[in-house]
């Protein structure tokens, strides 16, 4: 079934440039490749199905090529996040207009669920191969924080005429930077926080 599943969705990626992410694409890519519209609704009974195994193939795809070809374990977690980040978009560079028209299917209100839960997938996914092993509130706002860079990235590299999408790192690297800081300063006013509980009485200390 996932060779089905696959062969269906990127013959499909070409006809969702024009046509959108809709059963009637899903068939003709089917017919077109050799199989039937029972084959296509077999592989995906509706459309968010396709989406949604497209989305978990990418996460998949980006895990493996963080493992086989880079060395995450000598960077700076910025620099892993990064990585994974600009990993996962360059490899649907060249079916960024089939991207675009998913991204639009999923805006749909009633497709706001999978959306949700495609996102996490993907940002948990990057935070694990940055080796995050983060239990308590951390491990939220992480991801959190990673699924707003994310979404703001992913609209950018949609429109990003750069030759080698200088303009998609460009931008990451700034909106890492601005949660860094943020960290950065939220550590501070904790510690601040803790220093000003030493000057209470006891009677009003937590």
């Amino acid at each position: 079934m996932t060779d089905l599943r696959d062969q269906i969705i990127d013959a499909a990626l070409t006809d969702a440039v024009f046509d959108g992410w809709t059963e009637g694409t899903l068939t003709r890519a089917a017919e077109r490749i050799g199989l039937t519209a029972f084959d296509a609704r077999r592989a995906f009974p509706n459309v968010i199905d396709a989406l949604n195994y497209h989305s978990r193939r990418g996460d998949q795809r980006m895990l493996d090529t963080l493992a086989n070809d880079y060395n995450l374990a000598s960077m700076k977690i910025r620099e892993r996040i990064a990585t994974a980040v600009m990993v996962r978009l360059r490899q649907n560079t060249a079916h960024r207009e089939a991207i675009r028209r998913g991204v639009a299917t999923f805006a749909l209100p009633w497709n706001g669920a999978d959306a949700i839960k495609n996102l996490y997938a993907t940002v948990d996914a990057m935070w694990h191969a940055a080796g995050d092993t983060s239990t308590d509130y951390n491990f939220y706002t992480k991801r959190l924080l990673l699924a707003k860079v994310y979404t703001t990235t992913l609209y950018i590299w949609l429109d990003d005429p750069s030759p080698e999408l200088e303009d998609t790192q460009a931008f990451l690297r700034r909106r890492i930077e601005n949660v860094m800081q943020i960290e950065k300063l939220k550590a501070k006013a904790i510690d601040g926080f803790g220093k000003l509980e030493d000057w209470l009485p006891k009677k009003f200390r937590a």
